[in-house]
């Protein structure tokens, strides 16, 4: 069903497209669609949740979970925003040229934003209690400088239209987030080398 709701979002527009139309698709009846996501809006939130916060996704928070030094868990965000926009960027391109100003589709992004400043809330509260935020730099402050640095646009603008590699993008948007926030970054830097993946300490025997 999902499937069938991305093909006819991507061809006719969320607006356009009906239930009908998605359980036609799928060979289904309406009323299994309806059963399953109560409404047009639930199909395209279900459409948006498996697509952004799919495989990728999971394999970053659960790398996160495993990391307890406050800065390694700052840099981190950047595997997770990339986790999203590259997978957005694969499955959700045709969708949103075809539904830019969809007032379905901005409902539920503005609800993916507070979503996505929450979630990071308890990052920049760790650099806090450890001491690690920048002087000055309060945490309401951080939370913000987090949320803009991380938002969809700078990864358009970097990766999509900028020509840069996803992995120019994670290397970037780690330091950046780290440089911004944490007090004496130079050494948050070096720390952040100990605990290279063993995939990145093999290149750099290369």
């Amino acid at each position: 069903m999902l499937r069938a709701a991305s093909t006819l979002f991507a061809r006719r527009g969320i607006d356009t497209a009906t239930i009908a139309e998605i359980a036609e698709r799928a060979r289904v009846s309406a009323s299994t669609v309806y059963g399953l996501y109560g409404s047009k809006q639930g199909v395209l939130h279900a459409l948006v949740e498996t697509t952004l916060f799919g495989t990728a996704y999971r394999t970053a928070v659960a790398r996160l979970e495993g990391i307890e030094d406050p800065i390694d868990r700052l840099a981190t965000t950047a595997s997770i925003a990339r986790a999203i926009y590259e997978s957005e960027s694969h499955e959700m391109a045709l969708i949103r040229g075809a539904a830019a100003f969809s007032p379905a589709l901005r409902r539920l992004e503005r609800g993916l934003e507070e979503r996505r400043f929450e979630l990071q809330e308890e990052r920049v509260g760790r650099l806090h209690a450890a001491g690690l935020l920048r002087p000055g730099l309060t945490v309401a402050k951080a939370r913000r400088l987090v949320w803009m640095y991380t938002a969809r646009d700078v990864y358009r603008l970097l990766v999509l239209e900028g020509g840069w590699s996803n992995d120019e993008y994670e290397t970037w948007l780690g330091e950046t987030l780290v440089n911004a926030l944490v007090h004496a970054p130079r050494t948050a830097k070096r720390r952040r080398a100990k605990v290279a993946s063993p995939r990145t300490a093999r290149k750099a025997k290369r």
